[in-house]
């Protein structure tokens, strides 16, 4: 039996594009139950085997206005056990200014960090590390993930050596988006022509968060 993700879309500030590309990677290996920013109903979360949030627009008020009200059944689901993978917005939601499920992590704006290759936010398709092997990836103002890192796994690293993507217990975080899809490339000019498809990557990041 396919294990169950509870996917959160709430277009236009969590993407449509992101959550797509997401059921794309993991369509064949995972079935999908989506929420949004209605309060869900009691038990949603029976039989939920992991909760991801993708990407979008991850200020406080994006979060105020679309999962505040499902945070706190979130969190419980967290605290009893269940699976967290947060991308790029998702991503910064797990740290303390949002659901606050972190422990000695917090996402931070990669950018402003020291030696970025990139002090711009928008999109771009940049140099990463992954599992000890170069590799490029869709970035979109993403998160460093920067604190004790005896207290988590990092799986990808940036140019400067920050993480980009960790496992902290039963928490996966991703600054980049390994979901994007050609088109996303296609809507860019400088973009155009350098897809290359990491859908692999967020499938083995899963299964190793789900420990299949």
């Amino acid at each position: 039996m396919k294990p169950t993700i509870a996917l959160f879309v709430a277009d236009p500030f969590c993407s449509v594009q992101s959550a797509n590309g997401i059921i794309k990677a993991l369509g064949n290996d995972y079935t999908f139950k989506l929420f949004s920013k209605n309060e869900v109903e009691q038990g949603f979360f029976n039989g939920i085997d992991i909760v991801v949030v993708p990407g979008g627009f991850g200020d406080a008020n994006s979060f105020d206005r679309l999962f505040k009200t499902n945070q706190r059944s979130v969190k419980q689901f967290v605290r009893d056990g269940g699976k967290y993978l947060g991308i790029c917005m998702g991503a910064y939601w797990a740290g303390s200014h949002y659901l606050n499920i972190l422990d000695g992590i917090e996402a931070v704006q990669y950018i402003t960090q020291p030696n970025t290759d990139t002090r711009r936010p928008h999109a771009k398709d940049i140099n990463i590390v992954w599992q000890e092997h170069p590799n490029r990836m869709f970035f979109y103002d993403g998160c460093a993930l920067v604190g004790d890192t005896s207290k988590f796994k990092t799986i990808a690293t940036y140019t400067n050596g920050d993480a980009m993507a960790v496992i902290q217990n039963n928490i996966g975080l991703i600054g980049c988006h390994p979901e994007a899809e050609s088109f996303w490339y296609d809507s860019y000019t400088w973009m155009q022509g350098k897809y290359v498809s990491n859908h692999n990557l967020l499938l083995e990041f899963v299964d190793q968060l789900m420990h299949r």
